[in-house]
């Protein structure tokens, strides 16, 4: 079978480009898989790709690309959203070479990665191909107005699947689409290479792009209750972004210049949470949690804001990690004091979470995946008159409308 995976770039760092690699992996055992990058911004990728992939590129926004001189690069597109927070980087050149690929693909199976390209995918994407939309983020992140425009694209394909099952069921609720097929699947994480961590390490880490959402402010002030009581503990922040100068000045304030450090980006991070023994999430939001199931496959239990979605559908509370309030720097701190204090409730949690790590495993999510494809292929032709059935009443409405008038003026 022929799968065809649609990203907005496969040169960057990110969560959506490590699971589809990873995905696109697994499926590959089986499977002649091909991802299309929209965008090219560098000579290769970040993340290694399996040699099995195919990687096709579309618009090459390189310095001294000739794509650049273009005039159509110039022009913003007409068919990726602008309320999708990536538009600036789409054109009208973007809009033609998905529309000529993706007329010309042979594909069995094309799975778009976000809402624009899903909108592509919708417009564009072969009708004989099972079409499929990824959504990374959830349905209540999304600007209002986009929502609007995927509902009225989405009900041509035949399935969205989320991350979750808690934003699988927001979009049952808020999207009608008849015919399509709404459900959650996690995103996949490989078991790391080295060993798990051993649960001695006196390291606190934590990991993610620095902006508000995530919260590390909070993390940092609940970590200078930490440090107060247990002082030889220390807490390690990966990652970069727009908040890296307020989280250092924070930490100055907080005196936890050397208990607290930010490390930057280090990919991949697992052999970095390996050295931890707790890894802890503050978030408001997240839309799954990558960064929980990469500490759990490293044996480290993580304590967690229980913040909508992902959190709770990945830990198991009490047994593998711990759930907190969102937005309380004091029960924070009681968790990760908790886990601190005790270490063999932290080695067993680490091993819990171990083991419940593995249902993230690609080859499992893989598996998943390949029923999904089973059943939409099996029920394509039902999916299609569920589909079709509401406009085609809307049309005998509107004909009955039109005719029975027409047989009044006859009577009369």
């Amino acid at each position: 079978m022929k799968i065809t995976f649609l990203i907005h770039t496969v040169y960057g760092v990110g969560g959506t480009i490590r699971t589809t690699l990873n995905l696109a992996a697994a499926l590959s055992d089986r499977h002649d898989v091909t991802i299309v990058s929209m965008l090219r911004n560098r000579a290769q990728p970040k993340f290694r790709v399996d040699p099995r992939i195919t990687v096709t590129p579309l618009v090459d926004i390189r310095r001294d690309s000739p794509d650049l001189e273009d005039p159509l690069s110039r022009e913003p597109s007409r068919v990726f959203p602008d309320t999708d927070n990536q538009y600036k980087k789409y054109s009208r050149l973007t809009d033609r070479r998905a529309e000529e690929y993706l007329r010309a693909c042979d594909a069995d199976i094309v799975i778009g990665t976000r809402p624009g390209i899903n909108v592509y995918l919708a417009r564009f994407g072969p009708r004989r191909a099972l079409r499929i939309a990824q959504e990374h983020l959830t349905h209540d992140i999304h600007p209002k107005k986009l929502n609007t425009v995927l509902a009225r694209h989405y009900r041509d394909l035949d399935a969205v699947v989320t991350t979750t099952e808690a934003d699988a069921a927001v979009y049952r609720s808020k999207m009608r689409m008849p015919g399509v097929r709404i459900l959650a699947v996690p995103n996949s994480v490989p078991a790391p290479p080295g060993p798990p961590s051993d649960g001695s390490a006196k390291v606190v880490a934590a990991g993610g792009r620095l902006v508000r959402s995530k919260r590390f402010d909070l993390l940092i002030e609940a970590f200078g209750k930490v440090a107060a009581e247990y002082p030889d503990w220390t807490l390690r922040i990966y990652g970069a972004g727009n908040d890296h100068d307020r989280l250092r000045r924070l930490i100055e304030e907080r005196g936890l210049t050397d208990r607290a450090a930010l490390m930057g980006v280090v990919s991949p991070i697992e052999a970095e949470f390996a050295k931890a023994s707790i890894v802890a999430v503050a978030s408001d939001a997240e839309s799954f949690g990558m960064t929980i199931v990469e500490a759990m496959r490293c044996g480290v239990p993580v304590v967690s804001t229980d913040c909508p979605l992902g959190p709770a559908e990945i830990i198991e509370d009490g047994v593998d990690g711990r759930l907190v309030p969102v937005r309380d720097p004091q029960a924070l701190a009681a968790a990760l004091i908790e886990l601190i204090a005790d270490d063999e409730l932290r080695r067993r949690m680490g091993r819990a979470a171990l083991a419940a790590s593995r249902r993230f495993d690609p080859a499992t999510v893989a598996r998943a995946y390949e029923t999904l494809f089973a059943e939409l292929a099996a029920t394509r032709w039902s999916r299609a008159w569920q589909r079709n059935r509401p406009r085609v009443r809307n049309r005998l409405r509107r004909f009955l409308r039109r005719v029975r008038p027409q047989r009044r003026r006859r009577t009369v």
